[in-house]
C-alpha cells in the first residue's frame, strides 16, 4: 500500500495529517444538517405545523453552517495540500542530493531526461498522493461513515442495508482498475522519459543537427516518440474513464433501491415523508465518497509507480564514498601516482598500467601521448571520479582515499576538456566557485587566464549574459573563461585537462607564463596534445595505451629518440609552416553583442 510506504513522512508531518483529518472530520458531521433541516420543514409543512419562528431558526443554523464549512475547509485544504508540497520538496531535493553524489558511471548509464522526469512528473504523482491522496482516503472514509451511521441509527436500518447492497461491487472493479492503472502508468512515465530525452538531446546538439541537415529526421522520430507518449497516455485515460460510470452506475442503484422500498415504508407509515427525503439526500451524499475511493485509487497507483521509480534511483549506492573518519582538511604536500592497475567499470583491458611518477608541492606534471592514452583518466583518479583498484595515490602523507571528497576537491582547481558555462553572466561564471569574489578577483583571474581584453569587448563587458553552455562565445574564450574559473580558487593544485587546444601559441605562452608567474609553490598538473604546453615543467610523461614509455624533463626527453622528441619536432614544423597564415591560429574570437 502506498500510504505504508509513506509512513515515514506522515510521521514527519503528523501535525498538518492530524489537523487536517481532523477539520474533515468536523467538516462531514456538519453535512448533517442541512437534510435533517429538510426533514424537519417538510414534516411541518406536512403536520400543517411549519411557523415563521422556525423557519428563521433552521436558516440561522444553515447559515452558520454555511460559515462553519468555509473555515474548516480553508483548514483542511492549507494543512493537507501545504504537507503535500512540503513532501515534494523533500523528494526534489533528495534526489538532488542523490545526483550530486554519484559517479561518473551512474550517468554514463542514464540519460539527463530520464532523470529530469523523475524529478518532475514522477515526483509531482507523489506529491498529488501525499497531498491530495491524503485527502480522499480521510474525506471518503470519514464522510461515508458518517452518512452511513446516520442513516442507519438516525432513519431505518433495513432501508439502509438494502440500499447499500451494489457498494461492493465499486470496491471490487476499482481494485481491477487500479492494477490496470498501475502498469499502464508505469509505461506511461517511461515513454515521458524517452521523449524527454529526445528533446534534451535535440537541444543541446542543435547546432549538429542543423549542420547535417537532419531536421526532418529528427522531426519525425519526434513525432514518433510523441505518439508513444499519447498511446500510451490513453491506454492510462482509458482504465480512468471507467472509474466514474462504475461509481455513478451503483449509486444510482441504490438511490433506486432507495426509492421504491423508502415509498413502501412511507405507505405502511413506517416513516414519513420527511425521513425519506432526509434518507435520499444523505444517499445522495454518498455519491463523493463513492467518487473519492475511485479518485483515490487512481491517484495512489499513480503514486506508487512513480514513487517506486523514483526510489530505484534513491536506492542507488554511491560507487564513490568516504571512509569512516575521513580527514576533513585540505591535503598538502607532494602527489604520488602509485597505480599498479585500473580498469573502468565494465571495460575488459586495463585504462592505465604500472603509472608511478612523484610531483613535488609546488612542482608542474606534464602529461603527454597519443588520444586515448590515459591522459585524461590519470586526472579523473586524482579527482577520485573512480577510485583505483590496485594502488594508490597519495597527497602529502595520506592517500586521497583517507580525504572527504569536499575537502579533497577542495584542494583542486579542475578545468576538464568539456567547459561547461552556464547562462549566467561572465562574471558569475568566473566566480562559480566562489561566489562571493569580488569584482577586483574576478578581474584579475581573468587577466591571468588572458581573457580580460576579450571580456571587455563584450556588449556590457562582465555583466555581459553567456548563453546557456557558452553558446555565444568562441572555443578559445570558454576555454580561458573556464582557467579563469579555477584560477579565481587560488587552489593547492590545478589541473588542466587539455584546456589550451584552442587558442593560438601567442595567447597559450602568456597563459602559462602567467601561470608560472602567480602559482608558485602550488602544483600544476597538465595535460596536452600540444607539446609547448608541458615544455616547462618540472615533470614530463609520455603515456601511450595507459603505460608511460617516457619520463623526464623537456630536455630528457629531447636527447632521446622516442615518441615525445618526434612530436616535438612535428609540431615545430608544423608551427613554422602556419607563420605565413593568418595570425591568430586555431582560435575565432567572436565578441558577444
Amino acid at each position: 500500500m502506498m500510504f505504508r510506504q509513506l509512513w515515514w513522512f506522515f510521521k514527519m508531518e503528523k501535525k498538518s495529517y492530524l489537523i487536517g483529518i481532523s477539520t474533515l472530520m468536523l467538516l462531514s458531521l456538519t453535512h448533517l444538517v442541512t437534510p435533517y433541516t429538510v426533514r424537519v420543514v417538510v414534516d411541518a409543512i406536512t403536520a400543517d405545523a411549519l411557523t415563521w419562528r422556525l423557519l428563521v431558526f433552521w436558516t440561522v443554523v444553515n447559515v452558520l453552517v454555511a460559515l462553519c464549512k468555509y473555515g474548516l475547509g480553508y483548514t483542511w485544504r492549507v494543512m493537507l495540500f501545504g504537507a503535500g508540497y512540503r513532501m515534494g520538496r523533500l523528494l526534489r531535493d533528495r534526489l538532488y542530493q542523490q545526483f550530486t553524489r554519484m559517479s561518473p558511471r551512474f550517468y554514463h548509464q542514464r540519460r539527463t531526461g530520464d532523470m529530469m522526469a523523475h524529478a518532475t512528473n514522477d515526483i509531482q504523482a507523489v506529491v498529488v498522493t501525499a497531498g491530495e491522496g491524503v485527502l480522499t482516503l480521510a474525506d471518503s472514509f470519514v464522510s461515508g461513515m458518517v452518512v452511513i451511521v446516520a442513516m442507519f441509527v438516525f432513519i431505518d436500518w433495513q432501508l439502509a442495508l438494502i440500499s447499500l447492497l451494489p457498494m461492493p461491487l465499486i470496491a471490487v472493479a476499482t481494485q481491477q482498475y487500479g492494477k490496470l492503472l498501475h502498469q499502464r502508468f508505469h509505461l506511461a512515465q517511461e515513454a515521458f522519459s524517452r521523449i524527454n530525452d529526445k528533446v534534451q538531446e535535440n537541444i543541446a546538439g542543435v547546432r549538429v543537427v542543423k549542420a547535417f541537415g537532419q531536421e526532418e529526421a529528427e522531426k519525425q522520430e519526434f513525432k514518433r516518440r510523441l505518439d508513444d507518449v499519447v498511446e500510451k497516455n490513453l491506454a492510462v485515460a482509458r482504465v480512468d474513464a471507467l472509474f466514474d460510470p462504475t461509481i455513478v452506475m451503483a449509486v444510482g442503484l441504490s438511490m433506486l433501491l432507495a426509492v421504491v422500498f423508502g415509498s413502501i415504508s412511507v405507505a405502511d407509515g413506517r416513516l414519513t415523508i420527511g425521513q425519506l427525503l432526509q434518507f435520499t439526500l444523505y444517499l445522495g451524499q454518498l455519491v463523493w465518497p463513492m467518487l473519492a475511493y475511485g479518485i483515490l485509487i487512481n491517484i495512489v497507483e499513480r503514486g506508487r509507480a512513480s514513487y517506486e521509480r523514483i526510489q530505484s534511483l534513491l536506492n542507488i549506492k554511491p560507487d564513490i564514498e568516504e571512509r569512516p573518519n575521513a580527514i576533513d582538511e585540505q591535503p598538502v604536500g607532494d602527489i604520488q601516482f602509485n597505480v599498479e592497475s585500473f580498469t573502468y567499470p565494465d571495460a575488459e583491458s586495463a585504462a592505465l598500467t604500472q603509472i608511478r611518477v612523484c610531483v613535488k608541492r609546488g612542482g608542474t606534471l606534464g602529461i603527454v601521448g597519443k588520444t586515448g592514452s590515459g591522459k585524461s583518466t590519470l586526472l579523473r583518479l586524482m579527482l577520485r571520479e573512480f577510485d583505483v583498484t590496485q594502488g594508490e595515490i597519495r597527497i602529502g602523507n595520506h592517500p586521497i582515499t583517507d580525504y572527504t571528497l569536499s575537502a579533497l576537491r577542495g584542494a583542486i582547481g579542475y578545468v576538464p576538456q568539456d567547459h561547461v558555462l552556464f547562462s549566467a553572466t561572465v562574471a558569475q561564471n568566473i566566480a562559480f566557485g566562489n561566489p562571493k569574489a569580488t569584482r577586483e578577483q574576478i578581474e584579475a583571474a581573468a587577466k591571468i587566464a588572458c581573457v580580460h581584453e576579450d571580456i571587455l569587448q563584450f556588449a556590457e563587458g562582465y555583466d555581459t549574459v553567456i548563453g546557456e553552455r557558452g553558446v555565444t562565445v568562441s572555443g578559445g574564450q570558454k576555454q580561458r573563461l573556464s582557467i579563469a574559473r579555477a584560477l579565481l580558487l587560488n587552489p593547492e593544485i590545478l589541473i588542466l585537462d587539455d584546456v589550451l587546444s584552442a587558442v593560438d601559441a601567442k595567447t597559450e605562452h602568456a597563459i602559462l607564463q602567467a601561470l608560472r608567474q602567480n602559482r608558485v609553490g602550488k602544483t600544476t598538473l597538465i595535460s596536452a596534445h600540444r607539446l609547448s604546453a608541458v615544455e616547462h615543467a618540472d615533470t614530463i610523461i609520455v603515456l601511450d595505451e595507459g603505460w608511460i614509455i617516457q619520463q623526464g624533463t623537456h630536455e630528457e626527453l629531447m636527447q632521446q629518440d622516442g615518441w615525445y622528441r618526434h612530436m616535438f619536432l612535428q609540431q615545430q614544423l608544423e608551427s613554422q609552416v602556419l607563420k605565413g597564415g593568418e595570425e591568430g591560429g586555431t582560435e575565432t574570437s567572436a565578441p558577444l553583442s
